[in-house]
């Protein structure tokens, strides 16, 4: 009973001191930043498949205006998340319904880590890491070494700075890196698993990267992929379906909108055998965990510009809490309707030689 309430009270103070660090860095942030944050939004108009478009609006260099963009959005964004239930910045599957948000991050993280089976010891790379939340979480769970690769850098320097105040530095490393940057800047057969966290959307060739992995994992070890998916059920010529995907991208920072059934035919295509192919929710609808985010921001975005009304925090806050809170409601539709989910998962397996 004493354990359970000082691990209580560790979380508890844990969370404050996140909040308060993550208000402190929203409250110094320039008009210069705020305004490259609210811009960054724009990117999620485009889809990597039409790159005409993208050519059309940023340049035949318009990778690195887009990446530029990515950088401003995480750059805020982290902190806007780890101010709520999404500090591991991810909507996971609905494991249990009596449960919150990050216990159902929790119950997924186990079952994933269970599905790559990595030993004791064995070496993990996490793709798109963020805050290294995750990471430290896996590390704790299996006792495994991972490596985390991220395209922002204010999130490698929080994600190692929680490994180390966690005591988890040694096990956990992070570095800077582009998932589209390839080869990855890995050798061959060097990791026991991979996985990446609803972080693929950002892939400009989901085929090539695919390929990369298969590369960097040991023969008879597995990738686990939960992401971002169109479902059978979105019709692309339907108007509602469309007007729904356009205020849901911005919502949760997608570019590429893959269908499920790519994820497979592309990892097969790679060499990988699939041993998990599954919408990881049950029931297959994340609708209950995305309106308690939904809740829980808005109520913070009332407070938050009654406060601004006030003159108590800058009028910045009341831009940044709109923007987060914006269009909540089309993706408890969508995901209702069954037209998209951020619960698609796969485990596939690099065959042994």
């Amino acid at each position: 009973m004493q354990l359970a309430s000082s691990s209580r009270l560790g979380s508890y103070l844990y969370r404050l001191s996140t909040v308060f660090k993550s208000f402190k860095a929203l409250y110094s942030l320039s008009p210069e930043k705020v305004s490259s944050f609210l811009s960054s939004y724009n990117i999620y108009d485009h889809d990597w498949v039409d790159e005409n478009e993208l050519i059309k609006d940023m340049g035949l260099d318009y990778y690195q205006e887009v990446k530029r963009k990515i950088a401003d959005y995480y750059s805020v964004l982290n902190h806007l998340c780890a101010i709520g239930h999404v500090e591991k910045m991810y909507i996971p599957p609905l494991r249990d319904l009596s449960q919150s948000i990050l216990a159902n991050q929790n119950l997924f993280e186990k079952k994933m880590s269970e599905d790559l089976a990595v030993p004791r010891g064995g070496k993990i790379l996490d793709v798109g890491c963020g805050r290294g939340r995750i990471a430290n979480h896996m590390a704790r769970l299996t006792g495994v070494h991972v490596t985390g690769m991220n395209i922002d850098k204010t999130q490698i320097a929080c994600a190692q700075e929680f490994a180390v105040t966690s005591g988890f530095g040694e096990r956990c490393q992070f570095q800077v890196g582009d998932l589209n940057d390839l080869p990855l800047p890995f050798a061959d057969n060097s990791f026991d698993g991979v996985y990446e966290v609803q972080a693929f959307t950002y892939s400009k060739d989901l085929g090539k990267l695919f390929k990369e992995i298969y590369r960097v994992l040991k023969p008879g070890a597995r990738f686990a992929c939960l992401d971002w998916a169109k479902l059978e059920k979105y019709d692309q010529k339907n108007p509602e379906h469309l007007a729904l995907m356009k205020r849901i991208k911005p919502l949760i920072g997608a570019i590429g909108t893959p269908l499920d059934r790519e994820y497979v035919s592309l990892l097969q295509e790679a060499g990988f055998k699939i041993v998990v192919d599954e919408n990881a929710s049950i029931g297959g609808f994340q609708a209950p965990l995305i309106e308690n985010a939904d809740r829980f921001f808005t109520r913070v975005n009332r407070v938050v510009n009654f406060f601004v009304q006030c003159k108590v925090l800058p009028s910045h806050f009341q831009s940044l809490f709109d923007r987060l809170t914006k269009d909540g409601e089309a993706f408890v539709e969508a995901d209702k309707l069954g037209l998209v989910t951020t619960s698609y998962y796969a485990v596939a397996e690099k065959p042994l030689d």
